[in-house]
């Protein structure tokens, strides 16, 4: 399998965010699921398909800050420094979430999980899709993440929309989970 997809894959798997599906595809550790964070039904619907509870909250990743902003609240200067030290890079951060974040996304807490990513492929797509994308491990809640694109197709076949192929990163485990304000390791 080539490790990169080609444009018209990218373009693809952007026009399915952007119109309410679902996506899988590689990140930095494992094969994610995502979707339009601002369409409810998708996220419901990858909610369902999970078997995860909106209680949990999910992580939006990004190709830039820029696109995370409609959901996160401003950030101070002296860290937003922090941030500027790790992004692009695998490290996922809770913000303080913009007064208007739904609660489908932070789990009804004030904060939400984000990452500006530097995988190339989660690059193109947020940068084709034209914003941040859910970014939720391709698994039912409790099981182990996949690492397979054909593994993934196996367990869910036609309940995903599209199916990116790509080569991961290097990372062995999904990403730390820190909060912004005390560092404090969640995950």
């Amino acid at each position: 399998m080539n490790s990169f997809p080609s444009h018209w894959q990218i373009s693809r798997a952007a026009r399915c965010i952007r119109s309410g599906g679902i996506v899988a595809y590689p990140t930095e550790a494992v094969f994610g699921l995502g979707c339009d964070p601002a369409n409810p039904y998708a996220v419901m619907r990858l909610m369902a398909l999970k078997q995860r509870r909106i209680e949990k909250g999910l992580i939006l990743v990004a190709a830039s800050m820029k696109q995370l902003q409609p959901w996160v609240a401003p950030v101070p200067r002296k860290l937003a420094n922090r941030l500027d030290k790790c992004w692009p890079g695998p490290h996922t951060w809770l913000l303080p979430a913009a007064d208007h974040c739904p609660d489908w996304l932070t789990g009804g807490r004030d904060t939400l999980a984000v990452r500006v990513s530097a995988h190339p492929v989660v690059q193109q797509l947020c940068n084709a899709a034209g914003r941040a994308i859910v970014s939720t491990s391709a698994n039912r809640s409790g099981q182990s993440p996949f690492r397979s694109l054909w593994k993934i197709r196996l367990r869910f076949a036609t309940e995903i929309d599209y199916y990116l192929p790509g080569a991961l990163g290097g990372l062995k485990q999904p990403t730390r989970i820190r909060d912004l304000q005390t560092g404090r390791v969640i995950r």
